[in-house]
C-alpha cells in the first residue's frame, strides 16, 4: 500500500481527488489538495494572534484554521472547486489532512486492506470508533466480493475480519444470510455496475464522516448548519415573528415589528343574540364555529379573502351550548348543551345527524377520537364515556374523572384522554396502559387548551394566571402568563400564530391579551369588546387571524394593522357581519 505523507508537507503535495469524484461525493466530503493552476495578485489581511492560536472575529472565539476549513468545505459544496483549491493554497490550511485524503481515495478505489491500515494511522484515541469504522469498510468489501461471485473470499472476510471485531452481532448475522439468499441483498445494478458501486462507496464515506470525530472529517454542510442555527436563534428570540416567509436575509439581524401580530378589528360578527361562550376553528381554518347562550351554534365560512359569513345556524339544543368539537376531517361537528344532550351535525349541509342522550344524565363536554368513528363524552356523574357514532356506549371510565364544567381532549391517536378531574387537578388518562397521571395546581382550574403537537397544555387558573405545562414524558411546568383579568367567569386561552409561538386569552376587562410564548412577555392588550371576552381562537391555517367571543353578543376577527379589506355592496351589516373598515351610517370610520 502507499505510504502516508508527513502532515507538515506543503498543501500542493497532498493527495488530490478529481472534480468528477467530488461531484459524486455527498456535499461536505469534497477532499482535495491545492490547485497549481492559479495566478494573479492576492490580497490578504493579517490576522490577530491570541496565544499560540490564530483567532478571527471581534469576540476572540473563532479559530482561524477551523474557520478556513469550513469555508473551504462550503465552496466545494456549492460547486466552486477551483475557489476551494485556491483557498487551501493561499491559506496553507487543507480541508482534510493528507492521511484522511489518502483514506478517502483508498475507499473510493476499493483498496480495503490499505484503507484499514490508514484508518489506524489517523491517530484516533477511541478504539470503539476504529472498530465501528472498520466494520463499515469490511462490510462494503464483503458485499463487493459477493457481487463479483467471490463467495469463498467473502466468507473468509466475514469469518476472519468482520466477526473478530466483536461488534454489531445482529448485523453480522443479518449479512451472513446474504450468502444463502443473495437476491435480498443485491447492492448494485449489473447493467451499470461500476457507476452504481462508486455511488455506494461515496455513501460509505458519508457514513464514515458521521462516525469519525469532526476534527478529522468535518460534518456535512457545516457552514450552512452554523448559519441556519444563527438565523433560527434570531427568529426564535424575535418577540413578534409571525411570518410564513421562511427566507431570511443574511445582510442584517432579523427583527420583526408589532405589525406581524393581529391587533386590528377587521370584522364584527353579530349573528348571535346572547353571550358567545365558545369558539373553535376547523382544522383546515376554512370555518369557525361559535357557541352561545342563545342555544345555537353558528358555522362561519372563511372565504379566500379572509372574510367570514354565516354558513349555517344550528338550532335544536334546549340549553345554552357550552362546547363543541370538529371531526378530524372537518366534515362534522359535535355540539354539547349545558348538562344536556350532544348533537352531531353535517358541517356542509347543517343537518343534524344524531342526538346522543344518556337516561338520567347530561353531558358536559365532547371530543372526537382521531379515527373519526367514535367520540369521547364527559357526563355530569363525573364519568367519561366512549361512544360510537350510532349512539352505542363502547367504554366508560367511572369515578372522579371529570367535573361538571370541564374541557375534554383526546390525544396520541386516541391513547390518552385529558380532563379536569378535580378542582385543581387535570387527569392524563392512558387508555391503553391504564395509567393515570395528574397535573396538580395550587389554584382552581377553569379551563385548558392542548397544543397541536400534543406536547403542551395551557391551563387557566382562578388566580388570574395561565400556566404552560409540558406533558411529554414527565409532566413539567415551563411558563406562566399574567396580566389579564379574571374574577368570577370562565375564561379560555389558546395557542396560536406561526408554530404556535404566541398565547392569547380572553379577559373580564373586555380585552384580548397576547403573550410571546417563549419569553412570557405581554405583547398586546386589544380593546374593542364591550363585555367580558370569554374565549379566543387562532386560525391554524392563517397566523394573522385571531377570533374573540364576548358577552357583548359579538365575535371580533382580528388581523394585521396594515391589512386593507375590500368588500362589495353598500351595507355595513350583511348576514350578521359588520365590516370595520367601512363608513358607518353616521359617516364614522371603524378602526
Amino acid at each position: 500500500m502507499g505510504g502516508v505523507e508527513d502532515e507538515t508537507e506543503p498543501s500542493r503535495k497532498r493527495i488530490r481527488l478529481s472534480h468528477e469524484v467530488l461531484r459524486d461525493l455527498a456535499n461536505g466530503l469534497s477532499i482535495v489538495g491545492s490547485n497549481p493552476d492559479f495566478s494573479g495578485d492576492l490580497m490578504a489581511r493579517s490576522l490577530p494572534i491570541k496565544g499560540d492560536e490564530e483567532i478571527v472575529g471581534s469576540k476572540g472565539i473563532i479559530k482561524r484554521v477551523e474557520f478556513v476549513r469550513i469555508i473551504t468545505q462550503a465552496l466545494y459544496s456549492l460547486g466552486y472547486e477551483n475557489s476551494g483549491a485556491r483557498l487551501q493554497e493561499e491559506s496553507g490550511v487543507s480541508l482534510q489532512s493528507s492521511v484522511v485524503n489518502l483514506l478517502i481515495q483508498q475507499v473510493l478505489n476499493g483498496k480495503w486492506n490499505e484503507s484499514l491500515a490508514t484508518l489506524k494511522s489517523i491517530g484516533l484515541l477511541d478504539e470503539s470508533i476504529i472498530k465501528s469504522a472498520s466494520f463499515l469498510i469490511l462490510e462494503q468489501k464483503y458485499f463487493e466480493l459477493l457481487d463479483d461471485d467471490k463467495v469463498m473470499d467473502a466468507l473468509k472476510t466475514l469469518r476472519m475480519e468482520i466477526t473478530p471485531l466483536s461488534i454489531n452481532n445482529a448485523r453480522v448475522r443479518e449479512i451472513s444470510w446474504s450468502i444463502l439468499f443473495p437476491v435480498k441483498f443485491v447492492h448494485f445494478d449489473s447493467s451499470n455496475f461500476s457507476t452504481t458501486r462508486a455511488k455506494s462507496r461515496a455513501k460509505l464515506l458519508a457514513e464514515l464522516q458521521k462516525l469519525l470525530p469532526p476534527h478529522v472529517m468535518i460534518p456535512d454542510r457545516r457552514l450552512e448548519h452554523l448559519v441556519e442555527q444563527a438565523l433560527i436563534l434570531q427568529r426564535d428570540t424575535c418577540m413578534f415573528h409571525n411570518s410564513e416567509d421562511n427566507v431570511m436575509s443574511l445582510y442584517k439581524d432579523h427583527q420583526c415589528g408589532r405589525d406581524q401580530i393581529p391587533s386590528r378589528t377587521l370584522q364584527v360578527l353579530e349573528a348571535h343574540n346572547d353571550e358567545v361562550w365558545f369558539l373553535q376553528f376547523s382544522h383546515d381554518g376554512k370555518c369557525l364555529a361559535s357557541a352561545s347562550n342563545d342555544r345555537t351554534t353558528i358555522i362561519w365560512e372563511v372565504d379566500s379573502h379572509g372574510d367570514l359569513s354565516v354558513k349555517h345556524k344550528l338550532s335544536g339544543h334546549q340549553k345554552p351550548v357550552s362546547s363543541m368539537s370538529w371531526s378530524p376531517d372537518d366534515s362534522q361537528i359535535l355540539t354539547c348543551g349545558v348538562e344536556e344532550n350532544v348533537r352531531r351535525w353535517d358541517a356542509s349541509s347543517g343537518e343534524c345527524l344524531h342526538v346522543y342522550e344518556k337516561a338520567g344524565y347530561g353531558f358536559v363536554s365532547c371530543a372526537w377520537f382521531p379515527d373519526g368513528k367514535s367520540m369521547c363524552l364527559g357526563v355530569n356523574d363525573k364519568s367519561i364515556c366512549m361512544w360510537d357514532l350510532e349512539g352505542k356506549e363502547l367504554q366508560c371510565w367511572k369515578g372522579q374523572r371529570i367535573l361538571k364544567i370541564s374541557d375534554l381532549q383526546v390525544m396520541n391517536e386516541g391513547k390518552q384522554i385529558i380532563s379536569t378531574c378535580r378542582e385543581s387537578s387535570i387527569l392524563l388518562l392512558d387508555v391503553e396502559a391504564k395509567v393515570e397521571r395528574l397535573i396538580e395546581e395550587d389554584q382552581a382550574i377553569t379551563s385548558f387548551s392542548l397544543s397541536r403537537d400534543n406536547r403542551f397544555l395551557l391551563v387557566n387558573l382562578l388566580n388570574q394566571e395561565i400556566h404552560l405545562w409540558n406533558i411529554e414524558g414527565e409532566v413539567k411546568l415551563v411558563a406562566k402568563y399574567k396580566g389579564h383579568k379574571r374574577t368570577c367567569f370562565l375564561i379560555r386561552s389558546c395557542f396560536g400564530g406561526l408554530e404556535e409561538a404566541f398565547i392569547a386569552s380572553g379577559s373580564e376587562d373586555s380585552q384580548v391579551y397576547i403573550w410571546h410564548r417563549g419569553s412570557g412577555e405581554l405583547i398586546q392588550a386589544l380593546p374593542g369588546h364591550s363585555g367580558v371576552v370569554n374565549c379566543v381562537a387562532w386560525n391554524p391555517a392563517n397566523s394573522h387571524m385571531l377570533a374573540s367571543a364576548s358577552d357583548d353578543h359579538t365575535i371580533r376577527i382580528w388581523g394585521l394593522n396594515d391589512l386593507k379589506m375590500k368588500h362589495k355592496g353598500p351595507a355595513n351589516h350583511c348576514n350578521g357581519v359588520h365590516y370595520c373598515n367601512r363608513k358607518t351610517d353616521r359617516g364614522e370610520t371603524w378602526l
